[in-house]
C-alpha cells in the first residue's frame, strides 16, 4: 500500500500525520510512504528523518493525493483539500463530520471511505484515538483560560489560585469525561475553587473519590448550570456526544448572568460547541468578546504543542494505521468492530447515523 502524509494546512496547526518511526514500521512490512516536504517541521521532526527511513519526500501535497492509496492525516481535510480526494481513497484523520455539512457532502461525493479517528471505539467503551487529544486539550483549556482572565486580554484580572487573603478564582467544568476530568485536575492544581458538572451519576461518584478537596462534584441541569455560571471566572465546556453534534448548553441570554470579563472556553467546539455564541477561532486570533464574556473557541488546541500531540497521537493511531495497510479497511472492518465503527462515510454512502441526524441526511449502517 502507498501512505501519503501531506502538511496540515488548517491554519495554526503544526501536528503530523505520523512521525518518521511510523513510516520505518510501515517500510520494514513492505509499504511505501510518501512525506510532503516539511510536513513534520511544526513538530519537530525534519524531512532528514523520514528521508533516513526510506519515505519519499515529495514537494507538494497534489502529488501525495493523487497517488497515496491512504492518507493520514491530523485534521479534517480543508475545503481546498476536499477536491483531490479521489474515489476509494482512505482517509485515515480526525473529521468531526457533525459539525461539517459542506465536509460531509463532499466526502460522500468523492466517494472515498472516510475513516474518523474520534469514532474508533474500543471494549471499555471509550475512545481511544481521541482520548490523547482530548487529555491534552482539558489540560490547555485551563492553561489558556487562565491567560484569558488576565486584564490586558479582556478578562476579569482574576488569579485562579489566588494568594493568602485573597480568595482563588471559581472554575465551572461542564462534563466529567476526559476533557472534564483534566480541566479540573490542572484548575484545581492551580488552587481554583472547582466545580464540575456531569449527568452521570456513576461518574460523579468516581470523581468525587478521587479528585482533590478543591474539587465538588455537581449533578448538571439547566438550573444548576445558570446557579453557577453567576459566579464562575472560567467555565470549561467539555461535553462529548461520540460523533455527534454537542448539545447547547449555554444560551446567549445566560450570558447575561456572569459576571463581566468571565472566560468561556468551548473545547466542544471541534463538535460544534456547547455555547450558543461559540464560533471556531485559530491560535492566531483565539478570542472574542460577547455580551462582556471572553469566548476562546480554538477547534484545533491540541495543535500549540504540537511536538506532544503528535507523539500522544500517534503513539495511539499507528497500530491502526498499520492494521489498514495490512488488511485493508475493508477486511478489516469484517475482522473489528470497533474499527467499523470508525468508517463514516463508505464510497458516497453515509454510515454514521448521529452524522445523519445532524445534517438531515440518509445513511445506511456499514454491512460488515
Amino acid at each position: 500500500m502507498i501512505v501519503g502524509v501531506p502538511t496540515e494546512v488548517k491554519p495554526d496547526e503544526y501536528r503530523v500525520g505520523m512521525r518518521p518511526v511510523g513510516a520505518e514500521m510501515l517500510i520494514r512490512e513492505g509499504h511505501s510512504v510518501i512525506i510532503q516536504a516539511g510536513a513534520g517541521q511544526g513538530s519537530g521532526f525534519p524531512d532528514d528523518q523520514y528521508d533516513a527511513v526510506g519515505a519519499e519526500i515529495v514537494p507538494t501535497a497534489d502529488d501525495i493525493w493523487a497517488r497515496a492509496d491512504m492518507i493520514v492525516k491530523v485534521k479534517e481535510p480543508q475545503p481546498a483539500e476536499i477536491p483531490h480526494i479521489r474515489e476509494d481513497q482512505t482517509i485515515f484523520t480526525y473529521f468531526h463530520f457533525a459539525a461539517d455539512k459542506a465536509l460531509t457532502i463532499g466526502c460522500l461525493e468523492s466517494k472515498c471511505l472516510a475513516i474518523a479517528y474520534e469514532t474508533l471505539t474500543d471494549d471499555l467503551g471509550h475512545l481511544p484515538l481521541l482520548t490523547p487529544m482530548s487529555e491534552i486539550a482539558g489540560k490547555l483549556s485551563v492553561q489558556e483560560g487562565a491567560r484569558s482572565l488576565e486584564k490586558h486580554q479582556g478578562g476579569r484580572g482574576v488569579l485562579l489560585g489566588g494568594v493568602p487573603g485573597v480568595a482563588p478564582g471559581r472554575v465551572l467544568v461542564l462534563g466529567g469525561g476526559v476533557v472534564g476530568t483534566c480541566a479540573a485536575t490542572i484548575a484545581a492544581g492551580m488552587g481554583a475553587d472547582v466545580t464540575i458538572m456531569d449527568i452521570n451519576l456513576d461518574r460523579l461518584r468516581e470523581l468525587d473519590e478521587f479528585m482533590p478537596s478543591n474539587v465538588n462534584t455537581v449533578y448538571s441541569d439547566p438550573h444548576s448550570i445558570r446557579k453557577y455560571l453567576r459566579r464562575a471566572d472560567l467555565v470549561v465546556g467539555a461535553v462529548l456526544i461520540a460523533g455527534a453534534k454537542a448539545p447547547n448548553l449555554i444560551t446567549r441570554a445566560d450570558l447575561g448572568i456572569m459576571q463581566p470579563g468571565a472566560v468561556i472556553v468551548d473545547v466542544a467546539i471541534d463538535q460544534g460547541g456547547c455555547v450558543e455564541t461559540a464560533h471556531v477561532t485559530t491560535h492566531s486570533n483565539p478570542t472574542y468578546e460577547v455580551d462582556g464574556v471572553v469566548h476562546y473557541c480554538v477547534g484545533n488546541m491540541p495543535g500549540a504543542v504540537a511536538r506532544t500531540s503528535t507523539q500522544a497521537l500517534t503513539n495511539a493511531t499507528m497500530p491502526w494505521v498499520m492494521k489498514i495497510a495490512k488488511y485493508g479497511a475493508d477486511e478489516l472492518a469484517k475482522m473489528d468492530h470497533h474499527f467499523a465503527n470508525a468508517i463514516n462515510t463508505n464510497r458516497g454512502v453515509l454510515t454514521n447515523e448521529p452524522v445523519a441526524e445532524a445534517h438531515d441526511l440518509s445513511f445506511e449502517p456499514l454491512g460488515v
